[in-house]
């Protein structure tokens, strides 16, 4: 897949992660049929032009954690837009059994 297509369709379905849910890098990598290319997707999200839209602050690790948010006061600012959107948290991690979006 050419690098702008996998741009695109990471972009596309992050605009797609429904309010108060959250999705792993992973998840996106695997679901744009890039498994593997958790990391790629990241660099999508640094580079995101259209935050507006694409709500890059709903991706998060594996785990949960919180990584790379380059807005407002960083992962805090991210805790927060998260948090104002109903995401559920356990310690510093969102927990994604309540949290993951479920995505057909």
């Amino acid at each position: 897949m050419k690098q702008s297509a996998f741009k695109e369709k990471i972009y596309t379905l992050t605009s797609q992660i429904p309010h108060g849910k959250v999705a792993t890098y992973g998840q996106l990598a695997k679901l744009a049929g890039s498994p593997g290319a958790a990391r790629a997707v990241g660099m999508c999200m640094k580079t995101n032009p259209h935050p507006e839209i694409v709500p890059c602050y709903k991706v998060v690790a594996s785990d949960g954690s919180l990584t790379g948010y380059s807005a407002g006061k960083g992962i805090l600012t991210k805790k927060e837009k998260l948090l104002h959107d109903g995401v559920f948290f356990v310690g510093s991690k969102v927990d994604l059994k309540k949290s993951q979006w479920k995505s057909d």
